[in-house]
């Protein structure tokens, strides 16, 4: 007798099975993979429900989800908080229907305000899921050598690269998450955003090891100026976590950082660039459209539970504007003590 397709949560023992289904399935990212479960539910403290669905003792779907619970930023069901792509993995449609509606199973269950499902391409959805397409992200191909990767970058953008490489930047050998965060932390500050806790950075560095690399610029007398870190994963190479000084915009040293990243992640192997997602009109939106890569809206779905409203966390929101003025006159010491208590609900 054939046994019904079974719904349940992960397991520890499940954990290398869903790796594989991640790794094997042809939509199958970074994100999906189990690695974050311990991640966000040791550096965030959020709850992971971590649905799967078996067939014969077979994983044939998967749904990562985690529970953020706040009462000033709401309280969600997310595929995949602090990451760009979520959503369902599964062999076939029916079985991906059936995964969304345990999604909205569980939201009930929970009380939640929605369930969000961070899909990269547009899936057919029954209702009550609503696309929420405020994202988008940018990619390229990555060609063979460094003159050719340089060449493939649209003119202007290319001449700020090539005016970067005059300024005697270097890049530290190290893979240094201390350095990586530090910058960061001060890039984010400027901008107005609470940073993140630095145990995120060590704690993507001890779980995804090799697949999670920092890449730190110098100027010409050794100060760091900008950083990155930046997840590999099958053919494709993700900088995730960037920022510079305020030495960077003059020195150029972030267009330098990306530009070494590509050629670096070209020797590994990699064949793909992704840039990552930008609210649309946003200033990171700006910067990347420069480099002329090929961009591709995000589709978002949310479904409202208990809420009435479909959730706006963008800092153009009113309610945010203030919180974001006061953040960037906030001394960099205390906005590293502070910012981890918000940041953790802004993923």
């Amino acid at each position: 007798m054939t046994l019904p397709l079974q719904i349940r949560e992960l397991t520890p023992q499940d954990m290398q099975a869903w790796d594989e289904y991640v790794d094997n399935h042809k939509d199958g990212t970074f994100f999906h993979l189990t690695g974050w479960y311990k991640v966000i539910q040791s550096v965030f403290k959020h709850t992971p429900h971590y649905l799967l669905a078996e067939n014969e003792g077979t994983i044939v779907g998967v749904l990562p989800l985690f529970e953020q619970k706040s009462h000033f930023f709401g309280h969600a069901l997310i595929s995949t908080p602090f990451c760009v792509y979520g959503g369902v993995l599964a062999d076939s449609d029916a079985i991906r229907h059936k995964l969304e509606k345990a999604s909205l199973k569980l939201g009930s269950s929970l009380n939640v305000d929605y369930v969000e499902l961070r899909d990269k391409d547009q899936r057919e959805a029954e209702e009550p899921w609503v696309t929420h397409c405020q994202h988008a992200t940018f990619s390229s191909v990555l060609n063979d050598t460094p003159d050719q990767i340089l060449t493939d970058i649209k003119r202007k953008q290319r001449a700020v690269i090539r005016h970067s490489l005059n300024n005697e930047l270097q890049w530290d050998n190290q893979d240094n998450t201390t350095l990586c965060y530090d910058v960061y932390a001060q890039s984010v500050r400027n901008l107005g955003t609470p940073v993140f806790n630095k145990k995120l950075f060590d704690s993507l560095k001890d779980t995804f090891g090799h697949q999670c690399e920092t890449l730190v610029i110098n100027d010409n007398n050794g100060n760091p100026v900008s950083s990155v870190l930046s997840f590999y994963y099958k053919d494709t190479v993700l900088p995730y976590y960037g920022g510079g000084t305020t030495d960077a915009r003059e020195l150029k040293s972030n267009d330098y950082m990306y530009y070494q990243l590509m050629c670096m992640a070209r020797d590994k192997g990699m064949s793909k660039f992704d840039f990552g997602r930008s609210k649309k009109d946003s200033g990171s939106y700006k910067y990347k459209k420069h480099w002329g890569m090929q961009e591709d809206n995000l589709h978002y779905r949310i479904a409202l539970i208990k809420a009435k409203d479909l959730p706006n966390l963008s800092p153009n929101n009113p309610k945010y504007k203030l919180l974001i003025g006061l953040w960037k006159k906030m001394p960099l010491a205390l906005s590293r003590q502070i910012g981890p208590q918000l940041s953790k609900y802004l993923g």
